[in-house]
Formats: structure tokens, sequence, C-alpha cells
């Protein structure tokens, strides 16, 4: 683990797709408890000012300083914005990836960003236009801008195409997580290998049928949790950093308290197992 890597916390608030909302709920989820904070800088589907401006509030009135907290953010490919860019189009990618964090700096009304995030690979390879992000996050990461690295949305074979391309290792990898495919078991044993920190998100809703299986109840009813809980306590069991990106006030507590239920190794064993995403889809 690196000296960054110690200021990770143990549950991320995720911030798309809330929109107006995002400034009262980022203030929110500080004051609930949260002290990792997700982002991106793609109007598409975040809004990254209203991110800053809730965290503003926070800090205005004293619940947190700005070292307290750990902030990631992301480059997003112009096929995966809208048209309110927060670079130049026309600029070389690599510029593109400066102009961006810039942008995502005054956002967050901050000097750096703790995680800087490639939010997607450019396709279904690692590619040159990849190869040339990286290199210029590596150099915004070298110039104090960020801690960090990481990237989002990737395959197994994209994080062994950027291992044979000899690019530096990310500290986080960011994925979908479906429990019908092992819960991304391969990609969480590359990352495991290589003490890269695994980020899952949409734990909840992209498994509706974890979270209503009769395994998730009864390990529910006999810990006293909600069936959220358990899978959030299960994700953190076997090495995955959540994120929940809850608008619920109730929710947000319940899922910081995740980390205090008490589960038994056969318990995360069995929601696991390779013999339990097919059963977990019936």
């Amino acid at each position: 683990m690196t000296d960054g890597q110690r200021f990770v916390p143990d549950f991320l608030y995720g911030t798309a797709w809330k929109e107006d909302r995002i400034p009262a709920l980022t203030e929110l989820a500080v004051r609930t408890g949260f002290r990792g904070i997700d982002t991106a800088n793609q109007r598409r589907h975040y809004f990254e000012a209203g991110v800053g401006q809730g965290l503003a509030a926070a800090y205005r009135a004293g619940v947190v300083t700005r070292a307290d907290l750990f902030l990631q953010t992301k480059f997003t490919y112009q096929r995966g914005q809208d048209h309110r860019l927060p670079y130049d189009p026309a600029a070389r990618l690599s510029v593109q990836v400066a102009q961006s964090l810039a942008s995502s700096l005054e956002h967050l009304g901050t000097d750096y960003v703790d995680s800087f995030v490639l939010h997607g690979p450019a396709g279904y390879e690692w590619t040159e236009a990849d190869a040339e992000v990286w290199e210029a996050m590596v150099k915004e990461r070298d110039a104090g801008r960020s801690r960090l690295l990481g990237v989002s949305n990737v395959s197994l074979e994209h994080l062994e195409q950027m291992a044979a391309a000899h690019a530096e290792a990310p500290a986080f990898v960011q994925n979908r997580c479906f429990a019908r495919l092992g819960w991304d078991r391969a990609v969480r044993q590359f990352c495991r290998e290589r003490k890269i920190i695994y980020q899952g998100f949409s734990l909840l809703t992209a498994n509706p049928e974890a979270v209503h299986h009769p395994l998730v109840a009864s390990i529910a009813a006999r810990a006293h949790a909600t069936p959220a809980q358990v899978i959030f306590r299960f994700a953190q069991a076997v090495g995955i950093l959540p994120l929940t990106g809850t608008s619920n006030a109730e929710h947000m507590k319940q899922d910081l308290a995740s980390r205090h239920v008490e589960m038994l190794a056969e318990e995360v064993k069995a929601i696991e197992s390779p013999a339990a995403p097919a059963d977990l889809a019936h």
C-alpha cells in the first residue's frame, strides 16, 4: 500500500445522476459520515460543480476540512460526453486531460484530487489513445494535482494489455459489479495480485437477484441488518471498496453502518462462490 492509499476510506459516495440535488446530497453525505466522494467531469451524467458547492457548504459549516476527504474525479473521452465538454475537442488528448483536470479542480475548490480516473478506455482494446491519456494522467499526478490514478469500466483484457505495454499500474480499478459474473472475479483477482484497490459500483442496482435472495435475507435476519447492508459488508469482506449513490438520508446511515455487520466466513463464501451467481439468478 502506498502512502497515498493510506488516505482511502472504506466507502465512497457516488454522485452520478443527481443533477440539481447534488449540492445538498453531497453536503448531507459528508455530514452523515462519508469521507470519500466519487465524481467525474462528465456533465452528461454528473454535476461536478454541484459537488463542489456541497463540499464548500460542509467546509463553511466546519463539518470537515479538505484534508479530511478523499476526492475522486475522472477524465472522460468525448464519445462519453454531451455538448458540455470540459476541454477543447480539437486539442490533443494529452491537452484534454490537463484541461479536464484543471476544470475539475476549479469545480471542487481544491488544488489536488486524491484520485484521477480514466473513465473507461477508448474501446475493447488498450489503444494508443489510452496510452497517451494515461501518460498525461501520470504527468498530472507527478505535478501534484492528483495523489493517485485509476481506470474504470475495464475488462481483464484491458488490464493485461495495459501491463504488457509497461504502463504504470493503476492504484484503483472501478467497475460495475455483477453477482452473476462472480462479482467481477477475474478482474478482482488481477487487482488482488497487484495490490490494486478494486472499487465496485451498482452493487445493489445491478444485482436485484442477490439483494432479494433467501440466503441474503437469512443473513440479514441473523445479523439484524438489511439486505443492502449484507451486500455492502460482503463486498468489503472480499476486498471490494463499495460505492453507494443513495439519495436517502436513512440509507446513507445504514450503508455506512454496514461495516459493523457481522458475517461468518462461510456466509461470505456462499455469496461469492462460483455456484452462487447461477443460484442467485433463480
